[in-house]
């Protein structure tokens, strides 16, 4: 049946996630591949969620979304990253942040148009850029630091490029790009007349009192950039899926058009209870990182005790560890790590296309204390086994 297929999609295998958390569950294992938190996420949240199921049409909401929640993204972005949005011109509601990616590609990419992507990245990204007729060209970015560099921007860059692709804070790599980095990639944007796709689901899920800092508010990117947020990762309620989109109006007024035809709208009453908790004060987000930075601390310090090299986490649910000492890959390593010894992770070399790290192994830290104890006190047996 391949033949009535879409090659893209055809010739794509499982993805790690489902093959690792299907092992997990065959196991009996601690999942700490899968980014998703433990525990319910915020109760005021979820009770405005309720609330609004019962007083809120159920019915077609705007395609646009809900007034209120869009005139909540502009407001909540205005007092945390100083930038000026209008909410019925400039702010979209999408069901997640894949949809806005995917409706972003779709309405910004010609075929045969060159797409810069930053290899380690989300799996979802290459697929959506070839369906769409890009053309990828990668810049790899290497452990420890995941720095972006000058040089590896000429070489990705050309008179052909059309879009460039940002994830920041980065996953899997828990990398928050200092603002140097990000001034070369907007330059290199403006040099070439790129239009960047940020992807900055991760922004307040940053540590040790870090800013961040949206590639929109540099200089020359506030009508060549689209930006996206995640009000599940915002608020932990990860299978909600309410996504927004931030652009200016000429480049919104595209995107919009592809958004009508995928999933045109999004639940109302999770959209109202979205916009509840952006209203949110300070002290709800600093709690909130402040709880995963133990969190992130109390796994590395077991993993560091256990003679691991834990790599640095700025930001995101992970970190990662150095498995080189082990004399195999990070594939075989997590295949074995699941099914031996009962903790799952993903082999880091999934999120490359050229195969270029295969010594580095994510773990998810977003899970209360027992959880991560019990991980750490299974993967001693591992370390003790060699």
């Amino acid at each position: 049946m391949d033949r009535f297929a879409h090659p893209v999609f055809a010739d794509l295998p499982e993805t790690v996630f489902e093959t690792m958390s299907r092992l997990a569950r065959q196991h009996g294992a601690i999942n700490l591949g899968q980014g998703f938190p433990d525990g319910q996420g915020p109760d005021d949240v979820r009770a405005a969620a309720a609330r609004a199921l019962e007083s809120v049409s159920n019915q077609y909401p705007p395609m646009m979304g809900l007034p209120s929640l869009r005139t909540a993204v502009a407001a909540h972005y205005r007092a945390h990253q100083g930038l000026d949005l209008d909410p019925e011109r400039e702010v979209m509601v999408t069901s997640g942040a894949t949809e806005a990616l995917a409706g972003a590609l779709m309405a910004l990419i010609r075929p045969g148009d060159e797409v810069v992507l930053f290899e380690p990245m989300y799996d979802a990204y290459l697929p959506l850029v070839r369906r769409a007729g890009g053309v990828p060209r990668f810049v790899t970015l290497k452990p420890p630091h995941f720095r972006i560099e000058e040089a590896a921007l000429a070489e990705a860059f050309s008179e052909r490029t059309r879009l460039v692709l940002l994830n920041n804070p980065l996953n899997p790599s828990a990398t928050v790009f200092p603002e140097a980095d990000l001034a070369l990639v907007a330059a290199f944007c403006r040099r070439h007349d790129a239009v960047a796709v940020c992807d900055e689901v991760w922004e307040h899920v940053i540590f040790d009192r870090r800013r961040h800092v949206p590639l929109m508010a540099l200089p020359g990117m506030r009508e060549r950039t689209v930006k996206i947020g995640s009000a599940g990762k915002i608020f932990s309620l990860t299978g909600w899926k309410v996504g927004f989109v931030m652009a200016a109006e000429p480049l919104m007024r595209v995107l919009s058009r592809a958004h009508q035809f995928l999933t045109f709208t999004t639940p109302p009453n999770l959209q109202e209870a979205v916009a509840y908790g952006l209203t949110k004060d300070d002290a709800f987000f600093e709690t909130m990182r402040d709880g995963l930075g133990r969190s992130r601390d109390r796994l590395a310090r077991g993993l560091s005790d256990l003679g691991f090299t834990v790599l640095p986490s700025a930001g995101t649910y992970f970190l990662s560890i150095d498995i080189a000492g082990f004399g195999e890959g990070d594939s075989a390593f997590c295949e074995r790590m699941v099914r031996e010894h009962g903790v799952a992770g993903i082999p880091v070399s999934a999120f490359y296309e050229r195969g270029d790290v295969t010594n580095l192994v994510r773990l998810c830290f977003a899970k209360n204390d027992a959880t991560l104890d019990a991980a750490i006190e299974r993967l001693a047996g591992l370390v003790h086994a060699g």
